[in-house]
């Protein structure tokens, strides 16, 4: 059981009980937060407090965050793309529309339903039994690239590296209309949307540093082939960057991404891929470096955009 107290600032008073938590508290719903405030879990100034309770300033909330369920994840026999496997670790090559961990409402068909059944109890268990050797993830309609740790030790290792910003990540993707500059670098912290709490933001809730650096690749019709590369790796950094830049990724109707035509839904989301990683093996200190050409889905809509032109990896 955990216990927080949260002073009310000036900025968050009037704002409903409920709806502040939302902002405040990471990997809760607005439903989740009210099943809370129901099961006498939050309180303000020591009384109980009810989901629209209006905030003021110097008010204290105190909430009371019950143990997690101890949630089962099952093994499925799921073919998977293995770019690189040993006893330490393996570089997944996963599909469009594959999400990578289970959460509320998903707990079948991820990545690591696959990854269970594929190295049994062979991964990492710093995440928990959710996320059993994820040490980063790609969105569910992104493909391309992971490192998965088998062991802890290899999962504090490759932790370490993310944290210092030195593994290597390279995406390409198709952006709508044309950039101004050539090449260039985003540097603008993201956090959580305040209109959206499924959406990312330029300077969002609890905003943190975030830089990707890019490079137009090929100009096609209305669209550009870009190569982007992480500094660091926030939640929907390149999808949020280059929106920011006034040209969201092709597909990417979350965050304004084209027209909803035929063929831009034949997408089914944003077409970007993780197509290169390196890193430091925790092992050997070798530095390894695995790349993935571009997918089928990827490579038909660009020739769709421009008469069937061929984009250079």
């Amino acid at each position: 059981m955990e216990i927080q107290d949260i002073s009310i600032t000036a900025d968050d008073s009037g704002k409903r009980l409920d709806v502040f938590l939302t902002e405040k508290l990471d990997g809760f719903t607005r439903s989740g937060i009210q099943k809370l405030i129901e099961g006498g879990n939050i309180s303000a100034n020591g009384k109980t407090a009810g989901k629209s309770l209006k905030l003021n300033k110097n008010d204290i909330i105190k909430v009371i965050l019950p143990e997690p369920k101890n949630l089962e994840v099952a093994a499925e026999n799921i073919p998977l793309d293995i770019a690189y496997e040993d006893e330490f670790l393996l570089v997944v090559n996963k599909p469009k529309g594959m999400t990578v961990h289970p959460a509320a409402g998903n707990y079948e068909g991820t990545l690591v339903n696959a990854l269970l059944h594929h190295c049994g109890g062979g991964l990492s268990g710093i995440n928990g039994v959710i996320r059993p050797g994820i040490v980063h993830r790609i969105d569910k309609d992104t493909s391309g690239l992971l490192v998965v740790a088998k062991n802890d030790f290899a999962h504090k290792n490759l932790a370490g590296q993310l944290k210092e910003h030195t593994i290597t990540r390279e995406y390409r993707a198709v952006a709508t209309g044309h950039l101004k500059e050539a090449a260039g670098t985003v540097d603008i912290p993201i956090g959580r949307s305040p209109k959206n709490r499924k959406k990312q933001a330029p300077h969002g809730i609890n905003a943190r540093e975030a830089m990707t650096h890019y490079e137009v690749l090929e100009n096609l019709n209305g669209y550009d082939y870009i190569k982007c590369r992480l500094e660091t790796g926030r939640t929907h950094q390149i999808r949020v960057h280059m929106t920011y830049l006034g040209h969201p990724l092709a597909g990417d109707f979350v965050y304004g991404g084209a027209k909803k035509d035929k063929d831009l839904e034949n997408l089914h989301g944003q077409c970007l891929h993780a197509a290169m990683i390196g890193f430091v093996h925790p092992k050997t200190d070798e530095y390894m470096e695995f790349k993935s050409p571009l997918p089928d889905y990827f490579v038909n809509f660009s020739k769709f955009c421009d008469n069937n032109k061929m984009l250079t990896f």
